[in-house]
């Protein structure tokens, strides 16, 4: 009878024994065929045949024998008792940190029943990560003896049992049924349990186990709040998974925490957390409302266990883990209803620091200053304010024509129609046709009087009012007066013959945004022009205040002008050869060689050309300057073999290609592509010189002898002024002019006195600076050189080309 009563409160029919024993024919003639049945009601075991039981059951006499111990889902079963137990076989494992693994997730623990036990294990876990250990590495002492008292005590299980059914036997039908979850967190883990409450129609109260859940704290230092705050997150999770797997209708969920700082968060509604606070609140928020939260006290909390730990024996001893708190077996008025304070502690560190804003007032830009903001370019601009002043002028019409309107019709329909249509033609031809001077004109001027009104108002209130400009006005230096509401310059030219316009120009600011259209306007009339041409432009109507930046800024922002005026790319020069920057060899050691001229001379009573020839030290920067009689290749070694005998053997030999002579005379270009390159190389050869040629069409390759070449021109252009010499005099000169470059500083001049006198190329050829004479100082004798000078100031006199050979003056040909 006990069997039946309690098949009936499963609200299963009275017949359930003729039921059973159809299900099997039925799954049969569909082809599907189930087999060893085990059940903890013997009911239910007489109904199946004994072919189609459990292989334990078949053998069986349901009267008097016990039902045997099923394994369910890595679970032990006890089907006589309907309860689950543990019965753990652990391997011999070694001991590591991976054999510890093995035999921790040995443990099938899907629902939590010993997560306060499991936990101990995760935690020597834990700190074996923290020490670094490998996964085969010896346990440490102090965790290997930890270990073995684990695995010891894991053994007392096997007398730990679980009832199967969370519904007590005879219990009845569930009036009311609710959740509640408990979450808890400490420095080495934080977790949840969750309990199911029941009340049937007898308002009895049974609290039974659902599920638990245990981790351990991240190996990041984390504050007791913030794992508070997780362990939050994890209830409300399972909350939401819990609901979904059971079939049974739930009132709203009840959560309980001992963290008063858990409680303050999720109640906040005014203040912002960081990102880690404020992400787990949303969570909880989105899952929960906050008043499914309550305070409970640490004692009666049941998720302590799962957040510090317990041993086996301690475990077995309580039953608040399986039972629940005391007080969720009595009515809700029992209930722990600590009064709580909600409210944030001012110094709270998850609470973001608010910046304070004041803000005192915010101004709309006027619908007028909004207009010509809205406009780049100062010819539409004038356009669209003069289709304005227009339509404002046309609505005025309408207005009058209206009153006028409404002054003769007395309620005469017919007239009121004629007359309506009347004024929509007078307003449709006003709108037609395209904008006047006047117009544009009038435009112009609207403009410029809102805009000084706006900038300059205190100034022509005290010239409406025939007062003087205050000393401390930007423009008072202009001496502004007032014409037709105009700002304008004054100033002492009012008699001038010059234009109104031009004499009294119109003052606006450079702050203004008509004064950069006008400025844009004006460089785009002129073609875009530079800063001076056109400020005086804009000055002829216009005088704005600091010109020559507002301007420049103009320009400056102009694309086009950005565009083909911007400075060119400048390439980056490569590292200087070897030759320049080693100073260990001696003078002319590394040397570059160019050739300049041609120079006329006198040759008895005609005149012929020599060319000067160039040596320079790659590293001391010295000169040595020969001549050469013609551009043949025998004149070239002639020149080479006395600049060697006189300043020593040469190794490396540097110069243009012949067919790139910069800066050389276009006959000096055509005359050196006849030089036999390879005669001269083979003079090289047996003199032991390496001659290196530049690329082609390379001239920065020769800056340190096209240098030294513009420096003996100079010095020649100073001292010759176009006159004509012979050899001898050139031969001079060109002497001269060796030991002025020889004689330059190649290092900083120092400004201390105290200092030496700076380095100079004669210091490294002479061992001494050599002071430099007046060159072209000469005797009255020598009157070849006056026959040269009178001849050559004849023939500039005769050929007309005095502005390019200067006529010596009177006291010269006296002398």
């Amino acid at each position: 009878m006990e069997e039946l009563e309690y098949v009936q409160e499963l609200d299963m029919p009275v017949n359930m024994r003729a039921i059973l024993a159809k299900m099997p024919y039925k799954l049969r003639e569909r082809g599907f065929i189930l087999e060893k049945w085990i059940s903890n009601s013997r009911v239910v075991l007489q109904a199946i045949s004994e072919e189609q039981r459990a292989k334990d059951l078949k053998k069986l006499d349901l009267d008097i024998d016990k039902l045997p111990m099923e394994r369910a889902l890595g679970l032990q079963w006890c089907v006589e008792t309907d309860a689950f137990q543990f019965k753990i076989k652990l391997k011999q494992q070694a001991l590591t940190r991976r054999g510890m693994l093995s035999v921790n997730s040995s443990v099938y623990d899907p629902l939590g029943f010993l997560a306060p036990v499991t936990l101990q294990a995760k935690l020597m876990q834990q700190e074996l990560c923290k020490r670094s250990c490998g996964w085969d590495d010896a346990l440490p002492q102090d965790i290997l003896h930890k270990w073995r008292r684990w695995l010891e005590e894991l053994a007392l299980l096997s007398t730990f049992s679980v009832d199967r059914c969370i519904k007590p036997v005879g219990f009845g039908a569930i009036k009311n049924a609710q959740l509640h979850h408990f979450s808890d967190a400490s420095e080495t883990g934080y977790g949840t349990v969750v309990y199911i409450r029941m009340i049937n129609y007898e308002n009895i109260i049974h609290v039974a186990f659902l599920m638990g859940k245990a981790r351990v704290t991240p190996l990041k230092v984390i504050t007791i709040p913030r794992l508070e705050l997780s362990a939050a997150v994890l209830a409300v999770k399972m909350d939401a998974m819990v609901k979904a797997e059971l079939n049974i209708y739930l009132e709203k969920t009840v959560f309980w925490t001992d963290s008063t700082s858990v409680l303050k968060y999720i109640n906040n509604e005014d203040r912002r957390f960081h990102t880690f606070v404020a992400n787990r609140i949303a969570t909880i928020r989105n899952l929960s409302e906050p008043t499914q939260w309550n305070h409970v006290s640490t004692k009666e909390n049941p998720a302590d266990y799962v957040s510090r730990g317990m041993k086996v024996s301690e475990f077995l001893k309580t039953r608040t883990w399986l039972d629940g708190p005391e007080f969720l077996w009595k009515d809700e008025e029992k209930w722990p209803k600590g009064v709580i304070d909600v409210e944030l502690d001012v110094g709270d560190k998850e609470i973001k620091k608010e910046a304070a804003v004041n803000i005192i007032g915010l101004d709309t830009p006027a619908p007028t200053d909004q207009l010509i903001a809205h406009f780049s370019d100062w010819r539409r601009l004038k356009r669209a304010v003069a289709w304005y002043i227009r339509l404002k002028c046309v609505l005025k019409k309408k207005c009058r024509r209206r009153k006028q309107l409404d002054s003769v019709i007395d309620n005469n329909p017919v007239v009121h129609q004629m007359n309506t249509r009347r004024c929509q033609r007078i307003i449709n031809h006003s709108k037609g046709g395209s904008l006047s001077l006047a117009e544009l004109q009038s435009a112009e001027n609207f403009i410029i009087v809102y805009c000084q009104q706006q900038k300059f108002q205190h100034e022509i209130e005290a010239l409406s009012h025939n007062s003087k400009v205050s000393r401390k006005s930007s423009i008072y230096m202009l001496d502004p007066v007032l014409e037709d509401e105009i700002l304008r310059v004054g100033g002492r030219l009012h008699r001038s013959a010059m234009p109104d316009e031009v004499k009294h120009p119109i003052i606006l600011a450079k702050e203004q945004h008509i004064s950069k259209l006008i400025l844009r306007h004006f460089h785009q009339v002129l073609g875009h022009a530079g800063r001076t041409h056109t400020l005086s432009t804009v000055q002829k109507r216009f005088w704005i205040t600091k010109g020559n930046s507002a301007v420049r800024k103009v320009i400056g922002e102009c694309s086009i002008c950005r565009r083909y005026n911007s400075r060119p790319l400048m390439q980056k020069m490569a590292d200087l050869p070897v030759a320049r920057i080693l100073p260990d060899h001696p003078p002319f050691f590394n040397t570059g060689v160019d050739y300049f001229g041609p120079f006329e001379v006198k040759r008895g009573r005609t005149y012929c050309k020599r060319y000067g020839v160039l040596f320079t030290c790659l590293a001391s920067r010295a000169v040595h300057l020969e001549i050469a009689a013609t551009l043949n290749t025998d004149s070239c070694i002639n020149a080479l073999r006395r600049f060697i005998s006189r300043r020593g053997q040469v190794k490396q030999l540097w110069c243009d290609n012949g067919t790139n002579f910069v800066g050389a005379e276009r006959e000096l270009k055509e005359s050196i592509v006849n030089l036999d390159q390879d005669t001269i190389k083979l003079f090289l050869a047996q003199v032991e010189i390496n001659w290196i040629f530049n690329p082609p069409a390379a001239s920065h390759f020769g800056g340190v002898w096209e240098r030294m070449i513009r420096l003996v021109r100079k010095v020649l252009n100073s001292v010759l002024r176009q006159q004509i010499l012979d050899d001898e005099g050139l031969s001079t000169v060109l002497c001269e002019a060796e030991a002025i470059l020889n004689d330059r500083p190649i290092t900083t001049l120092s400004d201390d006195p105290n200092d030496l006198e700076p380095l100079t190329p004669n210091h490294l050829l002479l061992l001494r600076g050599k002071p430099s004479l007046p060159p072209g100082t000469f005797k009255p004798e020598d009157r070849r050189w006056e026959f040269c000078l009178l001849k050559d100031v004849l023939r500039a006199e005769t050929n007309g080309i005095g502005s390019i050979r200067q006529p010596i003056r009177t006291e010269e040909r006296r002398a």
